[in-house]
C-alpha cells in the first residue's frame, strides 16, 4: 500500500493498523482456499492478497483488488 497505514484505525479497537506479514497471510490463504477461514460474522472469508492487523495484533483486515475491507464484519480475530 502507497499510504500511510498509521493513519487508519480498527473499527472494533481503534488501534493503529499495521500491514501483515507475509508469513501471515500466507497462512490465513491457505485456510481461507480450504473453506476454514472464517469472519467475525461466522462467514467464510472470501479470496484477498494481503492484509492489514490491529496493533495488538488481534484483528486481520483483508486486502482485495487492492483496497483495505475495514469493516468490523470483515475482520479475522487473531487470537
Amino acid at each position: 500500500m502507497n499510504f500511510p497505514v498509521e493513519l487508519l484505525r480498527c473499527p472494533i479497537s481503534a488501534q493503529a493498523m499495521k500491514v501483515a506479514p507475509e508469513e501471515l497471510v500466507r497462512t490465513l490463504q491457505q485456510l481461507q482456499h480450504g473453506g476454514s477461514l472464517r469472519n467475525r460474522s461466522n462467514e467464510v472469508v472470501e479470496p484477498f492478497e494481503g492484509g492489514l492487523l490491529s496493533a495488538e495484533g488481534a484483528w486481520f483486515y483483508p486486502i482485495r483488488s487492492g483496497i483495505a475491507v475495514l469493516l468490523a464484519t470483515e475482520a479475522v480475530a487473531q487470537r
